[in-house]
């Protein structure tokens, strides 16, 4: 399978992947493309058309914000969180965009930047079309994107193509849950095992654990700055960050055997509660999911006995692995499958990581990955007034307590053997994805995004 753990954990900013860090890509990748084919200095104007769930959601996700930053020539995992707001304040107030840093040209966002909210492209809910026009209005370059999911982003030409189509060997070829079991009862590897050796292919090991690294530090970050941030998200639907005065609270002696859970859930608030207010995340497998495997890393880290560096890394690599197959035989997108897509998926890969660190079999591992997600299925994307906030911070929250208990039941209670194998599951978690309305699936016309402001 032609996936690198480093697809699944992408480093970007809040609050959508899908909405924010994938148009930000997309924008970026048109103004190369533009710079590529000699057409940048001929620009004169570019226009952005948003359709379907971009459109619908895209103020309340930043995805406006998003394709600015990227046409400027900002990145996900480089662009200065604190610096977002004076950036695009800069291009509002001036009328101006400066073209992939170089080329300055008017921008007009009422008519440059078109939202089409009845109108979907056919191949994603998540669909985009940049244009860019000399001085006297004559098209020099139209390019058609798809932001797929945790970041992911394709062209046109590209939507079709199998994501095995990418020319990488890899020692280990896999596509389902019951490759990864055969490859490992063949071997004697465990998962993180054959995805380390997988990840040769793309780079050194050292590289590889110092990337692990990286997005271990970056987590961590993002639950520290999210403790300590005060305040109201912005948006409009006056919502309080809690995490710190749950931090706070938490400091105090306590004799409740529950304390340890409610750690779990300042650790998804905080990270949650940071992505809403657009800043650094780890896209895990998706933004909106944020919250979950951090969650669960920083339990286990803080407080099961033995943690350590490598276990760090042997999670990671793990929930890796499974949250490749939900890429490869699902989406990881909720504009196609609901928040079972996210939090569901973010679900059964922490719950892997997790029973792979308290040493469980490679049977037991998926075993707590079904678990994760068949717990999951049917759950619905409203988010009220398009925001990455209201249910989808307290979500993290119960995907992270639901990942612990799936790895206790898979090692502590079980010996891998079980009913539903995860490959059906996941098999499951599409058919249920494509049968879901789609105003389940990230518009905000259904669910609590309605029923919420009709209260």
């Amino acid at each position: 399978m032609a996936l690198s753990v480093f697809d699944l954990f992408k480093i970007g900013i809040g609050p959508s992947s899908s909405h924010t860090v994938g148009p930000m890509v997309a924008a970026r990748l048109f103004g190369e493309a533009l710079l590529k084919g000699g057409h940048l200095t001929a620009t004169g104007r570019v226009a952005i058309d948003l359709y379907g769930s971009l459109a619908l959601t895209g103020r309340g996700h930043a995805t406006d914000k998003a394709v600015l930053l990227g046409l400027l020539g900002e990145r996900p995992d480089t662009v200065d969180p604190d610096q977002v707001d004076t950036l695009i304040s800069d291009i509002r107030s001036n009328w101006y965009l400066r073209l992939m840093g170089a080329r300055s040209m008017p921008f007009h966002e009422p008519s440059d930047l078109r939202f089409h909210y009845d109108e979907t492209l056919p191949r994603h809910p998540n669909g985009m079309r940049f244009t860019a026009y000399d001085d006297n209005g004559k098209p020099l370059l139209s390019e058609v994107y798809y932001s797929t999911g945790g970041g992911f982003v394709v062209n046109e030409r590209e939507a079709d193509a199998p994501l095995t189509d990418r020319d990488i060997k890899v020692t280990f070829d896999f596509t389902s849950a019951n490759d990864l079991l055969e490859i490992g009862q063949e071997t004697g590897f465990s998962i993180a095992q054959i995805i380390r050796e997988n990840e040769k292919a793309y780079r050194s090991p050292e590289d590889t654990e110092a990337g692990l690294d990286r997005i271990w530090s970056v987590m961590q970050a993002s639950i520290d700055r999210g403790c300590a941030q005060e305040g109201i998200l912005p948006g409009g639907l006056n919502v309080r960050r809690r995490a710190p005065q749950l931090y706070r609270n938490l400091q105090e002696p306590t004799y409740d055997p529950l304390s340890h859970l409610d750690r779990v859930s300042l650790f998804a608030l905080a990270v949650n509660e940071e992505n809403a207010a657009g800043g650094r995340v780890v896209t895990a497998p998706t933004n909106g999911a944020a919250g979950v495997i951090p969650a669960v890393l920083a339990y286990y880290r803080r407080f099961m006995p033995g943690a350590s560096q490598a276990g760090v890394r042997t999670f990671l690599l793990t929930a890796g692995a499974i949250g490749m197959l939900y890429k490869r035989n699902a989406s990881l997108s909720a504009a196609e499958m609901g928040c079972q897509g996210e939090v569901g998926v973010a679900c059964s890969m922490a719950a892997a990581g997790l029973a792979a660190v308290m040493g469980g079999t490679n049977a037991q591992i998926e075993n707590a990955a079904e678990i994760g997600m068949e717990h999951n299925l049917g759950l619905t994307c409203d988010p009220v007034k398009g925001l990455v906030q209201i249910p989808c911070i307290e979500r993290n929250t119960m995907g992270a307590a639901k990942a612990i208990n799936a790895a206790r039941l898979a090692v502590l209670h079980g010996d891998g053997t079980h009913f539903v194998p995860l490959d059906t599951v996941i098999e499951t978690m599409r058919q249920t994805g494509i049968d879901m309305q789609s105003k389940y699936k990230e518009t905000s016309q259904g669910g609590l995004a309605v029923n919420l402001v009709n209260c």
